[in-house]
């Protein structure tokens, strides 16, 4: 029995030598290689080539080697096995780091200090918002979302976190739905986009979205944090809303083409934070240990534990 890896753009033989560690009584086959595929019982996979899981009469389950799972649908041959995403602790705190250390800058105005150092202006302004009076939005209640908002809160951040559907955590404001995304957008000084890559979600960053923020908050006008997927964003609209002041500020970690143009404006505008899709970096070791157990998991009858809902796209 064999699993399959199929990726584009990571070093293939690195996976291999660590899936083999970790599923020892398998064979570990590529694609672009020559391997029987009546063998292939699963596959991990990032970005793969459309159609290239075809064919495999064996295939159980396929799993995605990151946490976002929209390349996989973007397979319109994708077999219909089970899916699963990654789930994984280190991947999870990097992330609530990136979100909490970018909320930090805007709260203790880094962006201004750093401006006047330049300068030689020393300022001292001693009107400093608290974390308490700034209200972080979050969109997003998985994983990901709650971790970033416990940490948050922990520091003394205004919190709350917007779904689709409802879901109650105590110590959190909560909002869901269609009839709640106003509402949430109304008292959101920093909004943050932790949403996966759906057909719900294309382009849900736009500047409908932005006019609905607060414009009462103590750090003056809203900013963006978009730590999600690249597709949820209109770029044109952040540029042009960060051009007319409808937005203070942009931290962006995804793009809609990436590695991100050099002709992009996002590189060299004074409102722009780029990072280059990193905010929340894998361990691949820890992937492969978790692909290794779901395995486990199905060959003992049990099942996975981080399915991804075909109807949900997540």
């Amino acid at each position: 029995m064999s699993l399959l890896i199929a990726m584009t753009g990571w070093d293939l033989e690195s996976w291999r030598q660590r899936f083999q560690r970790h599923l020892p009584a398998f064979e570990i086959v590529a694609l672009g290689e020559a391997f029987d595929r009546r063998n292939v019982r699963f596959a991990a996979t990032w970005k793969h080539p459309e159609g290239s899981l075809a064919g495999l009469p064996q295939l159980e389950a396929i799993f995605s080697l990151g946490a976002g799972v929209d390349h996989l649908f973007a397979d319109r041959s994708l077999p219909d096995v089970a899916l699963a995403r990654v789930v994984d602790p280190d991947l999870t705190a990097r992330m609530s780091e990136y979100v909490v250390l970018h909320c930090l800058i805007a709260l203790r105005q880094q962006r201004l200090y750093d401006r006047q150092q330049r300068e030689a202006a020393w300022i001292d302004d001693r009107d400093q918002p608290a974390a308490r009076d700034v209200r972080v939005g979050i969109l997003g209640m998985g994983v990901l979302g709650l971790d970033a908002a416990g940490k948050l809160m922990a520091l003394g951040f205004d919190v709350a976190c917007w779904s689709r559907t409802r879901r109650d955590v105590q110590g959190l404001a909560g909002f869901a739905g269609a009839e709640g995304l106003g509402p949430f957008l109304a008292r959101t000084d920093i909004l943050v986009n932790l949403l996966p890559a759906t057909p719900d979600t294309a382009g849900i960053l736009n500047r409908g979205m932005f006019t609905q923020l607060a414009r009462d908050g103590r750090l003056g006008a809203p900013m963006l944090i978009n730590a999600g997927r690249g597709a949820s964003q209109d770029e044109d609209d952040i540029l042009a809303c960060l051009d007319d002041g409808t937005l203070q500020h942009a931290t962006l970690d995804v793009f809609r083409t990436e590695p991100l143009p050099a002709a992009s404006r996002f590189w060299s505008h004074p409102r722009v934070s780029v990072t280059p899709h990193n905010a929340a970096m894998s361990d691949p070791d820890a992937i492969c240990a978790l692909i290794a157990r779901q395995i486990d998991r199905l060959e003992r009858g049990l099942p996975l534990e981080y399915p991804v809902e075909r109807g949900r796209g997540y």
